[in-house]
């Protein structure tokens, strides 16, 4: 057995906190690396010694001798970077440290998709008709998936139904997979339309004892990356977990696997047939879900069994209790496709209740940028029945206090909530076939309640700062002037909502307020929706008072209904989350300066990034859905698309060039408007 006295985890954010706590509880010293994109994050701060990496965290080598440097005996490597890399392994062994995680053959075998699966076939696992020969679909049919051999998170993968559309899907697949992963190797296999994504949890140490601890489900994806799992499934009775268990530790055992691993199947909800997809060696995002099901503490076993240790337990003794779901906190936009999103947390805030474990690498004050993945938690509840921890979950997230960038949020809440997803039809197409809303609509009472909290919060926060007479009321006048006043704006899902607040206070510390919308209509509905035009709301007069004000947050009432909302002020913005979602109200100049309509027939960037590819040149005739320009974000492409048939007069960035949100591509002339 090896005694670890220090552990050194090769990664960052959440993953990095995540060991960092089960080492501590065992005693362990924490040594955390960071790049300079890291330089201020919470984990870099937790740790006992952090090292800087400047090469990043890929560079295996300065990631050793940091280990080395710092007096660390053990690695362990986190989720994603070098987690699967069978040559840091080897480097991290061959330094004379501990390496927490299955030996580098094992990596090596599993890491290789093509690999893991004639593995998986040796084993008598189930597995789908494949082609190593990605120019060569005619034993595999489509719809096919296009698929990276290396890597995974769903980069380097590609759908193609249509045989025309597979040239290209490779080649995107092939870049994809080289910048992520450092290999373009990519094949085919068979893509089931109607199926659900299980996962075996398996763990196994270095004297030949192999187990799993049940499966999860983790078919809500979208870009084939996964957003909600849970643990068990809902498809998998009694008899199927036996037979879908038995095969993942029969694999296992043939590679010698040891420490925490996962074997990835597709069930097909028409059929009830498995087959084998994938083996990750190490621990995935979802692991929390199977660590309150069952009680073990994954990362606990992966250093027990890393030091030499037996497992200590059998098949027999592990059981499955109650129901957990996780759900992904992502900084994208749903709306917009689930774009990307960056930009600096004003705002986060969990609630004290419900009760619900939050995995996470960010606070308030966090920039959220280009560098790396845009998950900003993993939230996980943990309840008696699937429904109960549906509600938990949902409510948590609606309660969160989080501002100063999009997030998937509201899409997370209402996917939870939905009759398809409490009924457990959760298959692969869950988000093209329910979509759930993907942005929340605020009534003209909500956004009203808002403005007059803001308002209200805004006037007490102003007569604390005053350099004079701060013991009198605030908006105190010594004869009859007109009340103070507040012109705001109210983010909405259709648009910003102005909203102007007059408010005098009266004796009692109350104050008659009147809100009024500065617009001759409300939009309603989300974007992606016909837009309905209600009547023009007529101004409201009402008591508001003060129950409570603190610099995070106001209890408000108005009307008798009482309101209490956290507040985060952000320069001219104040964000405000009340009985559900978070509102943002931005303070209007009194006097504004007319500005220019908007450029009209440009393409903007949908979101920050790197231009990958420029495919049309000044003049040239395009087609409606022809590809104009190919980005990168967050690791992935994305395809800038015509609208219409149209002529493109003028291009704007090339190959190479880093963009910012809104910069402009290019310059458009549609042959004919297109709908809406």
């Amino acid at each position: 057995m090896s005694a670890i006295g220090t552990l050194l985890v090769a990664n960052r954010g959440e993953i990095a906190r995540r060991v960092f706590r089960t080492a501590r509880a065992m005693g362990m010293g924490c040594v955390a690396v960071f790049s300079d994109a890291d330089s201020d994050a919470p984990f870099v701060t937790e740790a006992d010694v952090a090292m800087r990496l400047p090469g990043g965290y890929l560079d295996g080598d300065a990631l050793v001798a940091a280990a080395v440097q710092a007096g660390a005996d053990a690695v362990h490597p986190g989720y994603g970077f070098l987690a699967e890399n069978a040559g840091f392994a080897r480097s991290v062994t061959e330094a004379g440290l501990v390496w927490v995680g299955p030996a580098p053959d094992a990596i090596e075998t599993m890491g290789d998709k093509l690999a893991a699966k004639a593995a998986a076939e040796a084993a008598g696992v189930p597995t789908l008709p494949s082609s190593e020969d990605p120019d060569d679909a005619s034993g595999v049919g489509f719809p096919l998936m296009v698929k990276a051999a290396a890597g995974g998170g769903g980069k380097g993968m590609r759908l193609v139904s249509d045989p025309a559309e597979l040239a290209e899907a490779v080649a995107a697949a092939r870049r994809e997979a080289l910048g992520g992963f450092g290999d373009d190797t990519v094949f085919l296999e068979r893509y089931l339309p109607r199926c659900r994504h299980i996962e075996v949890q398996i763990l196994g140490d270095a004297h030949g004892n192999v187990v799993h601890l049940g499966e999860r489900e983790c078919s809500i994806q979208r870009r084939h990356q996964k957003i909600i799992e849970e643990s068990p499934s809902t498809a998998v009775d009694g008899e199927l977990r036996e037979t879908i268990g038995e095969a993942a530790v029969r694999l296992a055992k043939s590679i010698g696997y040891r420490s925490a691993g996962t074997v990835e199947l597709l069930l097909d909800d028409d059929t009830g047939e498995f087959f084998f997809l994938e083996v990750n060696t190490r621990l995935q995002v979802e692991h929390p879900v199977t660590e309150e099901v069952t009680g073990i503490d994954l990362v606990r076993e992966q250093l027990r069994v890393a030091a030499g240790e037996t497992l200590g337990y059998s098949q027999a003794d592990i059981a499955l209790a109650c129901h957990a779901i996780e759900a992904r906190l992502y900084a994208e936009d749903p709306a917009t496709g689930f774009l990307p999103a960056v930009g600096t947390l004003a705002a986060f805030a969990p609630a004290s209740e419900p009760s619900v474990r939050w995995d996470t690498g960010v606070e308030a004050g966090s920039t959220v940028g280009l560098d790396f993945d845009p998950m900003l938690a993993k939230v996980v509840a943990h309840a008696p029945t699937r429904a109960e921890a549906a509600g938990r979950l949902a409510l948590a997230l609606e309660r969160l206090h989080i501002a100063g960038v999009t997030t998937n949020r509201h899409f997370l809440a209402s996917a939870l909530r939905s009759e398809a997803f409490l009924a457990g039809d959760t298959t692969t197409d869950f988000i093209e076939r329910v979509d759930p809303s993907r942005a929340a609509t605020l009534t003209p009472a909500e956004f009203r309640h808002a403005a007059v909290a803001a308002a209200m919060w805004l006037q007490a926060a102003e007569r604390l700062e005053a350099r004079t007479l701060r013991w009198m009321p605030s908006g105190w006048r010594h004869g009859r002037l007109p009340p103070e006043r507040a012109e705001l704006a109210v983010e909405t899902a259709a648009g910003p909502v102005e909203v102007r607040v007059s408010y005098r206070p009266q004796r009692d510390g109350s104050f008659a307020v009147r809100a009024e919308c500065a617009v001759d209509a409300v939009p309603a509905g989300s974007p992606g929706e016909d837009c309905v035009e209600q009547p023009a709301v007529d101004a409201v007069e009402a008591t508001a008072a003060i129950a409570a004000w603190r610099p995070d947050g106001v209890d408000l009432e108005w009307s008798g209904r009482r309101i209490g909302y956290a507040v985060a002020a952000d320069g001219d913005r104040v964000h405000l989350t009340g009985d559900s979602e978070t509102v943002t109200v931005t303070v209007l100049p009194r006097f504004g300066a007319p500005e220019g309509g908007p450029a009209t027939g440009g393409f903007a960037a949908p979101m920050p990034g790197v231009i990958v590819e420029v495919r049309v040149q000044p003049g040239e005739q395009v087609t409606a859905g022809s590809t104009l320009v190919v980005m990168e974000g967050m690791k992935m492409e994305h395809h800038v698309s015509a609208p219409c048939d149209g002529t493109v007069t003028e291009v704007l960035v090339a190959a190479g060039d880093q963009v910012d949100n809104g910069t402009p591509l290019l310059v458009f002339d549609a042959t004919e408007a297109p709908d809406g």
